[in-house]
């Protein structure tokens, strides 16, 4: 937030986060602390109430205030020690605060829970209880402490910050692809094409990435939209904090950027963001066993099984260049959270340019009246199922193949229907750990039928290095083991 005022909204207003004593052992905090002293966010204070107790026991730094001022200072901070329970010393602080440049301020506030409260001041054991049969001797105590029975109504000062007003679209629109078919284009490529159009097409996108906007190709953004750019470095937790702050109030539309693994590092960032309904929008690229040499550690194997936990959420599997560029259309105009996972190899196109796309809808890609299965897949896995087909055909067997699109919402009744004309078999194949991926949200949604044939291919231990065509192979997700699959359900 602080960051949009100063740089987007160009406005005076001011930030200010309270931070318990507790929650300062968080890495996230700290990589805040960064972020805003290396964007000279001036406009932002933040208030660490330092009360000494943690929930069970005593903060690690307890009342040391001299330590918490060397740590703040050496994040490039503005500190100020004060004691947190003097009105007069807040405000002085508060004012030095606002007249501090071009580094964040913050406020050390001294405190003692339960002030002034016998049995309870400075003591553990007192987290989240009640007072029970206390309260009626402290209730005594506060009124003996109130010098006069007069009621304070304090006068709230009038907004004088000015923030220009964003004109926004009903409707965002995108240039349409433009894809000839006869070159594969990987779909992070085709992604951050699109992206490069929705800056062109809306003032309010703002680009965030986790210095690997070589790789997302979120860059194209970049190079085009420098000042809407935020490069966030390889701090994911902060960089899903500051997309969620940005995109408060409505006013811009945020895209955070990096590969699918790194965005589970900031899991509950995101899950926070969506009890708070973000509207942000989560890219990850290098997802699956088909990114090949960068190995486990760069492998996004289990997005889907977290993403599709995350209320009010979207997620997009986009399958070519043309199906990613309007994923990224589609997200821009829905409002709320989405996950749009990329794929690093380049891919066929599948797709006219005039293809239509819709939220929850599938497309079915290859069909005919005799088909004897259906194949549901996304991704590296859909083009390893059409070569598959294409295996099969020569041996007499047809089958239909599905595109999923999206994992959240599913099109249930696509697929069923599919399903109902083929015979009832059905395979799902997933460059994705078994658990909780595309396979496992076809067969929820199909778990009232009970005279379906069901087969699925994943990704079943932990992979390791190697060719994306090899690795494919090995975990039993290529077009040789879904062609065998079908061949088994027959």
């Amino acid at each position: 937030m602080a960051y949009a005022g100063k740089y987007f909204d160009q406005s005076d207003y001011r930030v200010y986060c309270v931070l318990g004593d507790g929650e300062c052992s968080e890495g996230s905090v700290w990589e805040s602390f960064a972020f805003g002293s290396f964007y000279k966010l001036d406009n932002l204070c933040a208030v660490i109430d330092v009360n000494r107790l943690g929930q069970s026991d005593p903060a690690p730094l307890q009342h040391d205030m001299e330590t918490y001022r060397k740590r703040v200072d050496a994040f490039g901070w503005h500190a100020i020690i004060v004691n947190g329970q003097d009105v007069s010393q807040l405000l002085a602080a508060f004012k030095e605060a606002s007249e501090t440049k071009d580094k964040p301020t913050c406020i050390l506030a001294k405190t003692f829970k339960g002030s002034g409260l016998k049995g309870i001041e400075n003591e553990l054991d007192w987290h989240g209880k009640p007072l029970g049969d206390k309260a009626n001797e402290i209730v005594a105590h506060l009124r003996k402490l109130v010098k006069e029975e007069t009621l304070v109504r304090p006068q709230i000062p009038k907004i004088t910050a000015k923030v220009p007003e964003i004109k926004k679209d009903k409707q965002i629109k995108l240039a349409p692809p433009n894809y000839d078919g006869k070159k594969e284009v990987a779909t992070r490529l085709a992604h951050g094409t699109a992206l490069e159009k929705l800056g062109k097409a809306c003032e309010y996108v703002i680009a965030l990435d986790g210095d690997t906007k070589n790789s997302t190709f979120s860059i194209k953004f970049h190079d085009a939209f420098p000042k809407r750019f935020i490069e966030c470095y390889i701090a994911e937790q902060n960089m899903i904090q500051v997309a969620i702050g940005i995109a408060t109030r409505q006013r811009y539309i945020t895209f955070v950027h990096t590969f699918a693994a790194f965005l589970l590092r900031a899991a509950d960032q995101i899950r926070m963001g969506a009890i708070s309904f973000t509207r942000a929008k989560y890219v990850g690229s290098h997802a699956g066993v088909s990114i090949g040499e960068d190995g486990p550690s760069q492998m996004a194997l289990e997005d889907f099984a977290f993403f599709r936990t995350v209320p009010n959420i979207v997620c997009f599997y986009p399958s070519d260049a043309v199906s990613a560029e309007r994923a990224v259309e589609l997200a821009a105009n829905y409002d709320g959270a989405v996950y749009i996972r990329t794929s690093r190899p380049n891919f066929p196109i599948l797709y006219k340019n005039d293809e239509v796309f819709e939220i929850g809808k599938a497309k079915i890609i290859v069909e005919s009246s005799n088909d004897i299965c259906t194949i549901v897949a996304g991704g590296v896995t859909l083009h390893e199922a059409v070569k598959a087909s294409e295996k099969l055909k020569g041996t007499g067997k047809a089958v239909r193949i599905i595109d999923a699109f999206t994992l959240k919402p599913l099109d249930r009744d696509t697929i069923l229907k599919s399903v109902n004309a083929t015979q009832n078999r059905l395979l799902v194949v997933e460059d994705h750990y078994p658990e909780g991926g595309l396979g496992e949200a076809v067969m929820a949604a199909l778990a009232d039928q009970t005279n379906i044939k069901i087969a699925h291919l994943a990704v079943r231990e932990v992979a390791r290095s190697g060719k994306p065509a090899e690795l494919l192979s090995k975990y039993g997700i290529d077009a040789e083991h879904i062609a065998n699959a079908v061949e088994k359900l027959i």
